[in-house]
């Protein structure tokens, strides 16, 4: 079969009967964690058996009221099955081969399908900034291929006639026909999916903080448990139902539960908001990362710039040749060029369609790495277009006035040798033809987007394959603050790149292979870094940042690694992105220490009773003073309805790094003061005679009090929605425990009781009011 006939493509009788054979190109790789490896990890935990082996025990001694809480811990597991399913289902579609149609030639017509409908040995047509939807072998043209997704390599390989390209590669530059030699299962990538297709495991520091305690929990809560309950049936003799209650309540009190569930609701609610603002986030996590983002990475052309670029001027630099001449054989380069980018464009407009094409030799594409491309026409010679700092020895006035508008420069030459296709390179008796000025305005909004996210402490650095002279002047229009810290990357080695990157906040000429080393260095530093792009030569760079941020218009391999993509492709919406996972973060830091302080006031109050075994007296012995349903009734408002509200409040400053430790510790002194509470109770109680019910009724209105400290702390400053919140939550507790007293196993504040909770509370409220103006960080308050 000669060339002609190849590029005729399969007939429909041929393609009907490849399919009869099965040989089609679709593929379903099954991932590595199936439906029923999520539930029984959401389902099947050490967390989960504990609670539910509490649960058993309470439903054993008929204890139904106090079994609440378990409803709680069903939400949790189904919120995380439902979360994993969604991840699962998107790692599913989104497969090293990307979804984007194909053009194919079918019956001698080229025409548009899906990749899943190839066939073997279809004829296909790739271009610049497409991916390799199926094995295949190149029959003409020329191209390099981006194998990074594949090998892990950044260097682009070429690909000639008979080269093979593997399925999941991306063109870096050219075009080529191709036809496809494997198909399904027999492809390059989809062997790769088989052994690597996995879902990511969950990448969330809160959710990794709260593990650490649920491990020690864990650890101790059995040994706790039969400590507890024997000392209560066996030593105290209290009958076998009240024995399991009230040791279940402090079991349940060192289990955090509630805060993790708030954590996967509050990044549910950030991704419907990003994605009522037109932001795609396919990773339910990355908005966490989000929130810790020190440093953005730009890309200038699209992002800061608007990516419509216009020829403004040339300068003609040859005396042998004529302006007209000149125009003309550019044109010639452009009708063969195989290049689809927003300069080519720009060029294509400004230049006329030649009369008579010339005769095309031999075509080395524009890529990144290089900065040029090159075109052999027969009997004229070849020419080379790309940027003046290679193909141009020096400068001059012109190109410095282009420079320094902030446009982009490049040069276009001639050379009478022949193009070397093995190993491109400059030749020698390269002559300099003319130099184009193409201008690329800034985005409107660019330069408050900018100064805006430097105000919140975010590091800027743009990152661009541009003359480091143009970005520095375009940066310096869009209000860019170190626009004079540039660094030519063309010109250093990756040791000095390396070692320049901290002070440096301008990078041109920087090829793909570079744009990775810069976000590499910036990690191994300690920064958290976002990067935005839209080019084949930003993927790498992309891939290793810790949070990547593409625009919907960019290239189908950009928007498929990306963790969010802006659907209005859009620069100015980034702050908005990135405040969003501030807002979780820190509402989710500021609310913690209300969770924690049932932490630790269980965990201290159960060693306390513990310890009084040691008396050896049963009068003397302390029980854990209270049982599951009353918990469960504080936390509705204390842990429920005000944290979930204060969640959805906008709070954008730089997010705390230590978050257990200090939540820990902000809690603390309220645990502390329910202890003494506790303790005050049960001593003064026992000395003055109270009944039993007496002194639960005090500790139960001390507990709800002293956390209702923590949640007006949370609600601070105060305005009327939050005085409002305060009220209800407030309001609600006292009347629940007025009205619900049976259920509670607790009475009325009495004349005994109730001057004793007025003088404790007001105590309790002064020390903690002293504490918070002390080591409460008022940045850390709610903010309006």
């Amino acid at each position: 079969m000669d060339k002609k006939e190849q590029l005729m493509g399969l007939t429909q009788v041929q393609v009907d009967e490849r399919r009869a054979r099965n040989q089609v190109n679709q593929f379903n790789a099954d991932a590595s964690t199936s439906t029923w490896d999520i539930i029984k990890r959401n389902v099947f935990t050490l967390f989960n058996a504990l609670n539910f082996a509490i649960a058993l025990a309470l439903m054993a001694v008929q204890a139904w009221s106090n079994l609440v809480f378990f409803a709680v811990i069903c939400f949790n597991a189904f919120s995380g099955i439902v979360t994993e399913l969604r991840a699962k289902h998107m790692i599913d579609k989104l497969n090293l081969l990307n979804k984007e149609q194909v053009q194919v030639y079918r019956d001698g017509q080229l025409t548009a399908i899906d990749s899943e409908e190839l066939v073997l040995d279809d004829v296909i047509l790739l271009a610049a900034g497409e991916q390799v939807p199926s094995d295949a072998q190149v029959l003409s043209g020329m191209a390099e291929a981006n194998e990074a997704m594949l090998t892990g390599e950044s260097d682009l390989v070429p690909k000639n006639i008979g080269d093979e390209l593997l399925s999941g590669s991306f063109l870096a530059s050219g075009q080529v026909h191709a036809q496809i030699i494997r198909v399904g299962a027999d492809n390059y990538a989809a062997k790769l999916m088989t052994e690597a297709k996995v879902v990511k495991p969950i990448n969330s520091k809160i959710l990794a903080e709260l593990n650490k305690i649920a491990n020690f929990t864990g650890k101790i809560i059995i040994p706790f448990g039969l400590i507890l309950f024997l000392e209560a049936f066996v030593m105290k003799m209290l009958p076998l139902k009240d024995s399991v209650i009230n040791t279940s309540t402090a079991l349940l009190g060192m289990l955090p539960k509630g805060i993790a569930l708030l954590t996967i609701t509050s990044l549910l609610t950030a991704v419907i908001k990003l994605g009522m603002r037109k932001v795609l986030v396919q990773e339910m996590y990355s908005v966490e990362t989000l929130a810790r983002v020190d440093t953005l990475c730009l890309d200038k052309t699209g992002t800061i710039t608007e990516g419509k670029m216009t020829v403004e001027d040339l300068e003609i630099l040859s005396e042998d040749h004529s302006r007209q001449e000149i125009l003309e054989n550019l044109a010639h380069y452009m009708s063969h060029s195989e290049d689809k980018n927003p300069t080519s464009r720009a060029i294509r407009q400004f230049v006329t369609e030649p009369a008579n094409p010339a005769q095309l030799v031999a075509t080395i594409p524009f890529s990144s790495d290089r900065k040029w491309g090159a075109i052999q026409f027969a009997d004229k010679g070849s020419f080379y277009l790309g940027a003046t700092d290679f193909l141009i020895s020096g400068t001059n006035d012109f190109i410095q006035a282009a420079q320094e508008r902030g446009s982009r420069v490049l040069a276009f030459a001639w050379s009478p040798d022949d193009l070397n296709l093995e190993q491109p390179a400059l030749p020698d008796n390269l002559e300099a033809l003319t130099v184009l000025e193409i201008s690329d305005p800034v985005r409107e909004g660019a330069a408050e987007t900018l100064e805006y996210l430097r105000s919140q402490n975010v590091d800027l650095k743009i990152i661009s394959g541009d003359n480091p002279v143009t970005v520095s002047n375009v940066a310096a229009k869009a209000g860019f603050h170190n626009y004079d810290q540039y660094l030519d990357c063309s010109k250093v080695t990756d040791e000095e790149l390396e070692a320049a990157v901290a002070q440096t906040a301008i990078f041109g000429r920087v090829s793909p292979h570079q744009k990775r080393l810069i976000i590499q260095t910036l990690k191994a530093a300690g920064h958290t870094t976002a990067m935005t792009g839209d080019g084949v030569n930003d993927i790498l760079a992309l891939r290793e940042a810790d949070c990547s941020i593409v625009m919907a218009e960019g290239d189908p391999a950009t928007r498929q690694i990306a963790n969010l993509v802006l659907l209005n492709s859009d620069f100015n919406d980034v702050p908005e992105i990135l405040f969003e996972g501030r807002r979780v973060v820190n509402n989710i830091g500021l609310i913690a220490p209300i969770f924690f302080i049932k932490t630790i006031y269980s965990f201290i109050l159960s060693l306390i009773c513990m310890a009084t075994i040691l008396f050896f007296r049963a009068d003397w012995i302390m029980i854990f003073p209270f049982i599951p349903i009353q918990i469960t009734l504080v936390d509705q408002f204390v842990e429920g309805f005000p944290p979930f509200v204060l969640t959805f409040e906008r709070n954008i400053k730089p997010v705390e790094p230590h978050f257990l430790k200090k939540s820990m510790f902000l809690a603390l002194p309220n645990a502390v003061m329910i202890i003494v509470s506790v303790l005050f109770s049960q001593i003064y109680g026992s000395i003055v005679g109270w009944s039993s019910v007496e002194i639960a009724t005090l500790s139960y209105y001390l507990l709800g009090t002293i956390s209702f400290l923590a949640v007006i702390r949370a609600c601070l400053p105060l305005n009327l929605w939050r005085v409002g919140l305060i009220i209800w939550s407030v309001g609600g507790f006292f009347l629940s425990a007025h009205f619900l007293k049976g259920l509670l196993h607790i009475g009325s504040l009495t004349a005994n009781t109730w001057p004793v909770y007025l003088v404790l509370a007001t105590i309790f409220t002064l020390i903690f009011i002293l504490f918070s103006k002390r080591y409460y960080p008022k940045d850390m308050m709610a903010t309006s």
